[in-house]
């Protein structure tokens, strides 16, 4: 707990707010982009299977 005050002592406020939540939403960021990534894919699929006259 005293490295968490300390930290916030040396570093400021608003940047140790920073660097936690960059931490905490980086997993989820991560995930979110493979799921876009794959819903391109399917959509490519899609495209791809559909005939041009629908």
């Amino acid at each position: 707990m005293n490295d968490i005050f300390g930290q916030v002592a040396n570093l400021g406020f608003p940047i140790v707010i920073s660097i936690y939540l960059l931490i905490r939403l980086e997993g989820k960021v991560e995930s979110l982009t493979i799921s876009i990534n794959e819903l391109a894919k399917s959509i490519d699929l899609l495209t791809v299977k559909t005939p041009k006259g629908i």
